[in-house]
């Protein structure tokens, strides 16, 4: 049964903004209340966030699809609905966040990282909010904005000051036994460890965490082996050991040519030059074992390497080791920059910078792009002509109208708002006037009925009003 798991699939969807309410203020004696309808609450987000408590990525293995709730719509009696809670989802430290295409979007390392991976989206307003001194009692609300929905990769990559690498059967795992508290799987075949053990050592003043990395053949950059799985898992170490069996009963084997090969294999995967190195002989114990290491020694230091003798059976060497160890995590802790403190980086868009681009197709469609417009359009309810109307008035407003205009675009052409999977597509016609001041009844929008002149529009909307004030002067209290 799996019980490590380093790299997942994860699709999260954020939760959806709550409609706005169109709604009128209804009072006895007050029959004009005006328009009470309360704004829709906001999704929740999908968070990412590092918990040290937690080393696997196995729980997201087996349920890799999650989602926040939804923000609740508005109610009358200005009545805004609930914002959706945020699902807090904790990883390992050392997580990275890769979209599909494996673009890193976040690398997560310090307990309380955080990293919002799907934005909840808006709530809509309600007709209460969208009055103004033209516009009095909207009949209409937006709709709230539908959350992300997105596709990431999850990698883990160990947090650690100390690698161990090797061949199988090299005594790794031995080695982090007897150095730390660590408690890994042991035997005498090939492959015992199938993922990376973690322990923590004393010498001295210093602590250090310690990685025992599954074992590399040849080929592992390439994906032989376990190798291409675990090495990401070196990356972040400080210092790197190099564990050699000098007791191997392979007869094509020996400490030197198991070092170069283990070492192209680090060059291969790349990005591991400048680490310290540190070679441990192991397994002196064993009486060839001890001859074989005495004779490769000097070859060893002779290529600038360190080297110590060790069997992790018996105990012998650990103690100089780690402390040579913490040595050169002290350095390298030293070498490390400061961390800065946050700062905001504030990038303000350029003058003529519209929001939006409106772009002349093959088939002869104009297709506009930009953050407002599209949003706009997501909120917009396409059933009622008023709200129809001030999705007119908005983009009217942002100069949609004026680019399409100078794009080439005529009446009757296709016009397209939005990406090609998922874009509103109407017959553009352009019009002179736009605002309230074309709004009739509640609910309507003269735009979409056949044009009146002027004096005919000013002479209903009279009538209208004359008849709200008969209604009103004619009402009799009980």
């Amino acid at each position: 049964m799996t019980t490590f798991v380093d790299r997942v699939e994860l699709h999260v969807a954020a939760g959806s903004g709550g409609h706005g309410c169109a709604s009128v203020h209804r009072e006895k004696f007050k029959p004009l209340g005006g328009p009470d309808g309360g704004n829709g609450g906001r999704g929740g987000d999908v968070i990412l966030t590092v918990d040290q408590s937690v080393t696997t990525l196995l729980e997201y293995h087996h349920s890799p699809h999650r989602k926040a709730t939804n923000g609740k719509p508005g109610e009358g009696g200005n009545r805004s609905g609930k914002d959706g809670e945020d699902l807090v989802l904790v990883v390992p430290d050392g997580t990275v966040v890769l979209d599909k295409a494996g673009n890193v979007l976040a690398d997560l390392v310090g307990h309380g990282t955080s990293f919002v991976a799907a934005q909840g989206g808006r709530g809509g307003l309600g007709n209460a909010a969208l009055a103004s001194a033209r516009r009095k009692a909207p009949g209409f609300a937006l709709l709230g904005e539908p959350g992300d929905l997105q596709d990431i990769v999850l990698e883990l990559k160990t947090v650690a000051d100390v690698a161990l690498v090797g061949y199988p059967s090299a005594g790794k795992s031995s080695l982090i036994s007897v150095l730390s508290a660590a408690k890994p799987k042991i035997a005498d075949y090939p492959f015992t460890t199938l993922v990376p053990n973690l322990g923590v050592v004393t010498a001295g003043s210093t602590v250090y965490t310690i990685a025992d990395v599954p074992g590399l053949i040849p080929g592992a950059s390439q994906g032989r082996g376990l190798g291409l799985e675990f090495l990401r898992h070196v990356e972040r170490c400080s210092v790197l050991v190099h564990v050699l069996d000098t007791a191997t009963l392979e007869s094509d084997r020996d400490p030197l040519s198991d070092l170069d090969i283990i070492e192209e294999e680090l060059r291969q995967y790349g990005g591991l030059d400048n680490r310290p190195r540190i070679v441990v002989l192991n397994k002196i114990d064993v009486p060839d074992g001890k001859d074989l290491a005495e004779m490769v020694r000097p070859d060893l230091e002779s290529r600038g390497y360190r080297v110590f003798e060790v069997s992790a059976v018996a105990h012998l060497g650990l103690k100089e080791l780690s402390f040579a160890l913490a040595d050169l995590v002290g350095r390298a802790r030293a070498a490390r920059p400061k961390e800065e403190a946050t700062r905001i980086v504030i990038r303000p868009k350029a003058v003529d910078d519209a929001g939006f681009t409106v772009t002349r197709e093959e088939d002869g469609l104009f297709r506009v792009r930009g953050e407002k417009p599209e949003r706009w359009v997501r909120q917009t309810d396409f059933n009622n002509d008023e709200a129809v109307g001030y999705l007119a008035d908005r983009l009217n407003r942002l100069g949609v109208e004026e680019q399409l205009m100078k794009s080439g675009a005529r009446g009757g052409d296709g016009v397209a708002i939005g990406p090609e999977d998922n874009a509103v597509v109407f017959d553009w016609e352009p019009s002179a006037m736009a605002g309230a001041e074309m709004l009739g009844r509640r609910g309507e929008d003269h735009r979409f009925e056949a044009p009146r002149p002027a004096a005919q529009r000013r002479r209903d909307r009279q009538a209208e009003r004359d008849e709200a004030e008969r209604e009103y002067d004619d009402f009799e209290p009980f």
